[in-house]
């Protein structure tokens, strides 16, 4: 929008280019995100996963992360780094739930279907590592680029782990292998939002040292 603000030059039509192209893809991971928590979170309460259910609501998570992310997009680093303390937040809240998730599994001694475990967790490796590929190049932006950048990360670290544990659930026939795999969702949630809440309260700082609220005279 403010692209030709300081006379259209070589420069701010490079930045705004890259500004669109972020945006496309961002749109892009939206729309995939959306899709695959459909389908994960009926196949996570079908197959009894509290891997696959804890990997739904990470899509479901990251696509609001996305939605956030095309908001703010091209708004000052003030802004962006709300919307990233914000994010950071809703990341610490997922990994909580996992966890619990994962205690009312073990009380309940469920052995979830490793079939469709490897099947779903398949689709959704496929996926993540698409937007995984798209954002390789801006994964060391600011702290709201940052936060977009380790959901993408994680999700695929994730998918990974949930391929492995179908295969433990499969050879031992028990449910462990899927709850030690929810158990390291959790952790990975909430070390990425720890990382993005203490970038973008650097950034708050920063910026509030470089333009510091006018005082009020009495």
């Amino acid at each position: 929008m403010s692209a030709h603000c300081c006379g259209g030059s070589n420069f701010d039509e490079g930045e705004s280019r890259q500004t669109g192209r972020y945006r496309l893809i961002l749109w892009i991971a939206l729309v995939v995100n959306g899709g695959m928590f459909l389908v994960e979170v009926f196949a996570g309460l079908a197959a009894g996963s509290a891997s696959l259910q804890a990997d739904a609501l990470d899509f479901l998570g990251d696509a609001g992360n996305y939605g956030i992310s095309l908001f703010v997009l091209g708004m000052a680093l003030r802004v962006r780094a709300k919307a990233a303390m914000f994010k950071g937040m809703i990341m610490a809240l997922f990994g909580v739930w996992v966890l619990g998730t994962v205690i009312f599994h073990v009380i309940a001694g469920t052995v979830p279907t490793a079939t469709t475990m490897g099947v779903v967790g398949t689709a959704a490796l496929i996926a993540n590592l698409a937007v995984f590929i798209l954002l390789w190049s801006y994964r060391s932006g600011d702290s709201n680029m940052r936060s977009v950048w380790l959901c993408t990360r994680n999700d695929v670290i994730s998918n990974i782990a949930v391929l492995a544990a179908a295969a433990g659930v499969f050879g031992t026939g028990t449910g462990w292998p899927d709850f030690f795999v929810a158990g390291i969702m959790a952790v990975l949630a909430l070390q990425g939002a720890w990382v993005v809440i203490r970038q973008a309260l650097g950034e708050m700082r920063e910026e509030g040292s470089r333009h510091p609220l006018p005082s009020s005279s009495s």
